[in-house]
């Protein structure tokens, strides 16, 4: 018998118990669809890490003010000793780790153009912010030194704040008021973005860090010239633990800090947070599929149960076969493709029972999904594995069947 007689024997078979076969093929199908399902959540969560990554930078530090105890109380972060402009230019210059140290000073205020009005996120800066974040222009340019030093006003806005002032027209060189101070617009932004939090990182306006310090800010800030953390971005290829450990010596010596006195300051390396949720949900991603998995070898356990059923439901059907002359590998030929079709019919089934379930995921529990053909590649294949495997114990048995009893079989 050769394979297309078989597999038209095998769909036969089939068809002629199509309620057995629908509910032999069930558990592959769940299975498969279960599979499929978990690999797209988990993938997704993976590429949304790796989206808040490219959003971040590489490669990327924050520093921050410390905290102060009194009375036993920790009073919480960034109420020890500021941080300043002086700290970060150190940091620039004498880690040779860093590529660059950016001071930034932040707040929210009402923006206003024209007759429209927007509560934007304002931060005072540097250039080097946007080299260390790799925040490109869409268009326009960036601060002149002249402007950071002199408190220009001028401004330089994300796209979430330049729509919901402008709408679709070109926001450069408009004018703006920050808390009564007239800027005028002379870059756009490109679009980052949600970060970590799920916070817009295009709701945002720049100004040079002077202009926030001297006209935005004012006070005993503006004159210490404290600022509210310094991101640092460490050169490609240089120690991300080296260039931390050498900026606290640095700032420890800048502080005048005792041998066993705590930091006033905190260092986070960001880059390290995400690629730990990275690897974290690369490792739940796994999980999901092996726990889907399980459903799969369920469904495997159940074609052999059924393909034993068949070999002695048909046990005389294989005694005549034997007996007008095929061979045992015809037999065993037979049963095995009968359990490599329930199984890849199953899994046909389960691609799409998947798809369904991924796209339901993703837009009614609005769930970041990716479901990739790699992932039906490895849930249709496990699906055609499971039905060798667990198909060729009954067909081995069927072959192995001697004529004259399989006959006597009543």
């Amino acid at each position: 018998m050769n394979t297309l007689a078989a597999f038209r024997s095998a769909l036969r078979a089939l068809a002629a118990n199509t309620l057995r076969s629908i509910l032999t093929m069930l558990g592959i199908i769940i299975g498969v669809a279960a599979v499929i399902t978990m690999i797209a959540v988990g993938q997704g969560a993976t590429d949304r890490v790796q989206e808040q990554m490219k959003g971040l930078g590489s490669n990327i530090m924050l520093v921050l003010p410390g905290t102060i105890t009194q009375g036993g109380v920790r009073l919480g972060a960034q109420t020890g000793q500021g941080l300043t402009e002086e700290d970060a230019l150190a940091i620039a210059l004498d880690v040779p780790e860093v590529q660059v140290a950016a001071p930034t000073l932040r707040t929210g205020a009402q923006v206003v153009a024209g007759s429209a009005n927007w509560s934007t996120s304002v931060f005072g800066t540097t250039n080097d912010y946007l080299e260390a974040r790799e925040w490109p222009l869409a268009s326009g340019r960036l601060f002149e030194a002249a402007e950071l030093a002199g408190s220009a006003k001028v401004a330089i806005i994300g796209q979430t704040a330049a729509r919901e002032l402008f709408g679709d027209a070109d926001p450069l060189d408009q004018v703006i008021r920050v808390k009564k101070v007239p800027v005028s617009i002379i870059g756009v932004l490109a679009k980052k973005g949600q970060n970590s939090l799920g916070q817009d990182q295009d709701d945002v306006l720049m100004l040079p860090i002077s202009t926030y310090r001297n006209r935005i800010q004012g006070g005993a800030g503006a004159k210490f010239k404290r600022i509210g953390s310094i991101s640092v971005k460490v050169k490609e290829g240089q120690s991300m633990k080296a260039a931390e450990d050498n900026i606290k010596d640095l700032l420890r010596q800048r502080f005048k800090v005792q041998p066993n006195a705590e930091d006033p300051f905190s260092i986070r390396n960001l880059t390290e947070i995400l690629q730990a949720q990275e690897a974290s949900s690369r490792v739940m991603t796994l999980l999901l599929a092996a726990v889907a998995g399980i459903s799969l070898i369920i469904g495997g356990i159940g074609i052999m149960n059924i393909m034993l059923v068949s070999v002695t439901e048909r046990t005389r059907e294989i005694g005549l076969r034997m007996a007008v002359g095929a061979r045992g590998r015809d037999i065993l030929m037979q049963f095995l493709i009968e359990a490599v079709t329930l199984s890849l019919i199953g899994g046909a089934i389960g691609v799409l029972l998947g798809a369904v379930a991924t796209w339901a995921v993703g837009n009614f529990a609005g769930w970041q999904v990716s479901m990739t053909p790699a992932s039906i590649a490895l849930a249709a294949g496990f699906s055609g594995f499971v039905g060798v495997f667990f198909g060729f114990y009954p067909a081995h048995r069927a072959s192995k069947l001697l004529p004259i009893q399989a006959l006597r079989y009543e």
